[in-house]
């Protein structure tokens, strides 16, 4: 896909209020228009590309990439794998596919001051220089105090084109920032909250594996649909972090998973990084670098999981998504990755388990000897049976006795206590936190 940023199209140009508007190139034209008649796109014979502006930040919209006005729209799923601008704050429930995995470029600019996270404070003059640095996460997280904003910004392979994107952004000449809405209330302490009738809370704190049902979404839910889902449900899962995490995570904090699992819930904490050099993802280790990568991954989960208040001792999982197990090289280069995930996150203090689908890499593992296995396993066979055992990839003697979770139904929409989620269907024995 082309890209084209034409940073000389950002100068001039005031607004009077916070706005959201996708702009003409036309500074003129801008500064003839009430502010809040500024919602059309880029007027018909218009040079350039269009321009965004949010709370003052002018930043431009390469050519095919989508806008998305989230206080419009706050539903809207903030996805990493799709060429878009997403402005404001998503809606305490958004509607997310099941999966997602993969990134390429995208912003989300959100007005800052949430504490979600650490992030580098670069103030507007500094734009133009400002340099995006390859990292595990495929991820640059700022703060632009002249405007009030916090920016997220991925990339797929290069982070050139996240950079260049960036550095063509500007604040309007004229900008004042209004006082910062009021924060919104936040949601009730289910801490407190007393087990919902006929879900006892029999998944013991302090056990490192339960039998039951669970559930697998793209971005974490809110504490009300969670609450909402606990009689159905006793474990859920978490995207942690990783360079090809498909959603945005706008409600996962540490108070978040202490809430989720006071409310009786177990969670599988799951890492999406680097991918098979012959799956589909765009984000993938190589044949050469697979080891290295396998312990960077590990490093960079533990880091997150901490961050999460998740405790040593606690399982964490990578999702190494399907791939084309006849082509040996590829193979032996997820069994290195493998191996080193293992090893390295055993050293940092966690149990390191695997993801994959049961035909690939979980069958792969199980057959390989000379490496380091994964402590357990979480299985896609999407065969529709809800048993973790008699799968004709896995002999029942691999990872037993409770050390296994079978993904059993993908993607489909299912509704529990009058809440609508998209998810995956899992069964579960095995480990959790």
């Amino acid at each position: 896909m082309r890209h084209t940023v034409l940073s000389s199209l950002l100068s001039g140009a005031a607004a009077v209020a916070p706005v959201l508007a996708v702009l003409g190139a036309d500074g003129a034209r801008l500064a003839a228009r009430p502010a809040a008649a500024l919602t059309g796109a880029r007027p018909a014979g218009a040079a350039g590309p269009r321009v965004v502006e949010y709370r003052g930040l002018r930043v431009p919209v390469p050519a095919g990439w989508r806008v998305h006005r989230l206080d419009a729209d706050p539903a809207r799923c903030v996805r990493y794998d799709r060429h878009a601008v997403y402005l404001g704050r998503p809606g305490p429930q958004p509607d997310c596919p099941a999966r997602v995995v993969g990134r390429t470029e995208a912003l989300h600019i959100e007005p800052a001051g949430d504490g979600r996270g650490a992030r580098t404070v670069v103030h507007a003059d500094r734009l133009a220089a400002i340099t995006v640095a390859p990292n595990a996460e495929h991820e640059t997280r700022l703060t632009l105090p002249e405007a009030g904003v916090a920016i997220t910004g991925v990339y797929g392979k290069d982070p050139g084109r996240l950079q260049r994107v960036l550095r063509g952004a500007r604040l309007s000449a004229k900008w004042t920032a209004a006082p910062r809405p009021p924060a919104a209330a936040p949601e009730p302490d289910v801490r407190r909250d007393a087990p919902a009738a006929g879900s006892p809370r029999d998944a013991a704190p302090d056990r490192p594996w339960v039998r039951g049902k669970g559930f697998d979404t793209c971005t974490a839910p809110s504490l009300a649909t969670m609450k909402a889902w606990r009689p159905s449900f006793k474990v859920t899962n978490i995207y942690i972090g990783g360079a090809a995490r498909g959603c945005a995570q706008p409600n996962l904090t540490a108070s978040w998973v202490r809430r989720v699992r006071a409310m009786g819930y177990r969670i599988t904490p799951t890492y999406v990084g680097l991918q098979a050099p012959c799956g589909s993802r765009p984000q993938r280790f190589t044949r050469k670098n697979a080891a290295a990568q396998g312990a960077k991954a590990a490093v960079d989960a533990a880091r997150r999981a901490g961050a999460l208040g998740i405790p040593e001792g606690a399982p964490l999982y990578f999702d190494m998504e399907a791939y084309d197990s006849g082509k040996k090289a590829c193979k032996a280069a997820v069994l290195r990755f493998v191996d080193r995930w293992v090893k390295q996150l055993a050293d940092e203090g966690y149990v390191p388990c695997l993801y994959s689908s049961a035909k690939s890499g979980i069958r792969d593992v199980g057959r390989a000897t000379g490496i380091s296995k994964p402590a357990c396993v979480w299985f896609a066979n999407w065969n529709g049976r809800a048993s973790v055992y008699k799968d004709p990839y896995l002999p029942d003697r691999w990872w037993s006795p409770h050390r296994r979770i079978k993904q059993y139904r993908g993607g489909h929409k299912e509704k529990h206590g009058g809440v609508t989620l998209n998810i995956d269907s899992n069964i579960v024995d095995g480990r959790v936190h």
